[in-house]
C-alpha cells in the first residue's frame, strides 16, 4: 500500500508552498519581499565594493 493512490499524481512541490502561502496569508509575502530587498541590497553592496 503506497501513500499516494495510483491515480493520484503526487502533489508537487510548487502546489504545496502555493498552497501554503495562501494558507499563510501575509507573513510569508511579507517574508518573500524581505528575502528579495537583502538579497538586492547585498548584490548592490558587492557590486559598489567591488567596481
Amino acid at each position: 500500500m503506497s501513500e499516494y493512490p495510483s491515480t493520484e499524481p503526487q502533489p508537487s512541490y510548487v502546489k504545496l508552498a502555493m498552497r501554503n502561502m495562501v494558507r499563510k496569508g501575509g507573513t510569508s509575502i511579507k517574508h518573500f519581499l524581505l528575502s528579495a530587498v537583502g538579497l538586492l541590497a547585498v548584490l548592490i553592496g558587492l557590486a559598489y565594493l567591488t567596481r
